[in-house]
């Protein structure tokens, strides 16, 4: 835990604002980066911007920090605008923090000297003690002598993280922070960082390409498709009602099998679920479950099937159950470890309200 002197820091190197992008578009040559975003971030909140590469998400995150120009659209910080086709504030004055995917620690300065790189202009006594705080906060303040290669990648991430925010920016943007960092390390160093940044209650635009990811560490989640937003909301509200089947393919894995709407209900080998409003008799859709919301049963409840396939994965049961019908067997994450094997005979059921129904050959659809 950070040290009593590091607590009382807080409020002198963190002032969170509200940090709004306003129709911002920018492209290079004739490929759209970003097109026509607007998102609106809370003081004090931490935003993901969530998506595959190349679907805008760092642009974006240069459109505020001042590293890129967007072509139109502008960039306010508490009301400030502080790029828009009137003014444009270097990137320097903007008050915004900004932690790169590399760390860019600099290889000749200890510890200490790169946290305090961004206080140049402050007394030195100042800056040395504001630096030694700010390494106080993420628990490396012995290190304050030593040279980046001395620590180990998660350490160098929190050295990052501390120089970004002694300087007390508005806003902290972090650029794939923990892509880095092997897969048990990268849980733990995320969570440090998290706790770090909700001690300073301060905002921040996290950049991830990692659902789960995004789950963990954003109040908000902000998905991005083509240089497009594609939803924006709580983590749960993106998980359990995706706006279009890709945006529900991105969060996890899913079955989908081939519905039609006929009498106001969606028929399918998964059952007869009530039609989103907006479809009308007669439409083909496509049903989608993920596989864990599937449940198993040998009684007759649900869709009759035969397992093909078991798998342990630890946690759970990987099963594949084929079903008369489907040229491809379901999947299903089982927690009953070991209670089905090959050749078992069956059902299938999953509760309607963890069904998602979408137009069959349409990009966006309404969800169930």
């Amino acid at each position: 835990m950070p040290t009593a002197a590091a607590r009382r820091a807080v409020p002198e190197i963190a002032v969170p604002a509200r940090l709004a992008f306003e129709r911002v578009s920018l492209s290079f040559a004739a490929h759209a980066a970003v097109n026509d975003v607007s998102i609106l971030v809370n003081a004090g909140e931490i935003l993901c911007l969530l998506g595959p590469s190349g679907c805008g998400k760092t642009t974006l995150l240069r459109i505020a920090a001042g590293i890129e120009t967007q072509d139109s659209g502008r960039v306010v910080i508490d009301g400030e605008e502080v790029a828009g086709a009137t003014r444009t504030l270097p990137p320097e004055a903007r008050g915004v923090g900004l932690v790169f995917q590399d760390y860019a620690l600099f290889p000749h300065l200890t510890i200490l000297d790169n946290v305090r790189f961004g206080l140049r202009g402050r007394p030195a006594a100042e800056a040395a003690r504001m630096a030694r705080t700010a390494l106080e906060r993420v628990r490396l303040g012995h290190y304050a002598g030593h040279y980046p290669h001395h620590l180990s990648g998660g350490e160098q991430q929190r050295v990052a993280l501390a120089r970004a925010l002694v300087p007390g920016p508005r806003v902290l943007l972090m650029d794939e922070p923990f892509s880095g960092l092997d897969r048990r390390l990268r849980d733990k160093v995320r969570d440090e960082t998290i706790a770090v940044l909700g001690e300073a209650g301060i905002t921040a635009v996290v950049v991830t390409h990692d659902p789960e990811e995004a789950m963990r560490i954003g109040d908000r989640i902000a998905l991005m498709r083509k240089g497009r937003l594609v939803q924006l909301g709580a983590p749960e509200e993106l998980y359990r009602h995706p706006v279009d089947i890709e945006a529900a393919r991105f969060f996890s894995e899913l079955n989908e099998v081939a519905g039609r709407v006929e009498g106001g209900l969606v028929a399918s080998v998964l059952g007869r679920v009530p039609a989103p409003a907006r479809l009308k008799d007669g439409d083909e859709v496509v049903v989608a479950a993920r596989p864990h919301d599937m449940r198993l049963s040998s009684a007759g409840i649900g869709t009759p099937g035969r397992v093909v396939s078991r798998r342990y994965l630890g946690e759970v049961d990987r099963i594949e159950v084929a079903v008369a019908g489907l040229a491809a067997p379901l999947e299903v994450r089982s927690v009953e470890i070991g209670r089905f094997s090959v050749g078992d005979s069956l059902f299938i059921d999953v509760p309607p309200e963890r069904l998602h129904i979408f137009p069959d050959g349409m990009p966006a659809g309404t969800t169930k």
